[in-house]
């Protein structure tokens, strides 16, 4: 059963964006198979090629960040929540679901960022993206360094966007932290123990 996962997570880890999107747009078209089928409707369009590249290569790097942070919470969080009689998925939608999102934000941040950035590689099989727009534009007023330092711009623009969106969130789903910092200075007088 790890094998096909662990298969689909190697090859898509271990082949670059662009090889994927041309292996799905231009492959798909060599088999008369695909041709016939219903698929074809789809596979035919480079907009929908695109989308079925970059979904298939984020899920990859997806399910690894997910499991390193299923993998990194704390052993002795499950053994308490097993000496309170948690059956495992209680444990599961609790407990490990909720710790792993909070792990796992800041890194899935990063990687819809980079597919952000990834999505430039579109233009290479003729769709019409931010970077094929401006390679458009370039070929009738010649002035790549001002075009592409706009598109440049944009992207920026986006991906600033992205990186404040992710931090909200995060500082939100994290709000715990916060408020256990404070509580052994307000509750040292009920219990000295929680300054421990």
């Amino acid at each position: 059963m790890r094998a096909l996962p662990f298969a689909y997570i190697f090859f898509f880890r271990g082949t670059p964006l662009l090889v994927q999107i041309f292996l799905i747009y231009y492959g798909a078209s060599q088999f008369e198979a695909v041709k016939q089928s219903v698929f074809w409707n789809v596979l035919s369009e480079p907009y929908w090629c695109a989308i079925i590249a970059f979904s298939m290569n984020t899920a990859a790097y997806s399910a690894e960040l997910i499991r390193g942070a299923i993998q990194a919470i704390p052993r002795g969080e499950l053994e308490a929540a097993e000496a309170l009689g948690m059956s495992r998925p209680l444990q599961v939608r609790r407990i490990v679901l909720p710790r792993a999102f909070g792990i796992v934000l800041p890194a899935y941040g990063n990687e819809l960022i980079l597919m952000l950035k990834g999505s430039s590689l579109a233009s290479t099989i003729t769709l019409l993206d931010l970077t094929g727009m401006a390679r458009t534009i370039i070929a009738r007023t010649y002035t790549p360094l001002e075009i592409f330092f706009a598109a440049g711009m944009i992207y920026l623009l986006i991906s600033a966007c992205f990186i404040g969106g992710f931090r909200l969130l995060e500082r939100r789903l994290n709000r715990y932290q916060h408020y256990r910092h404070h509580i052994p200075h307000e509750m040292a007088e009920v219990d000295p123990r929680l300054q421990d």
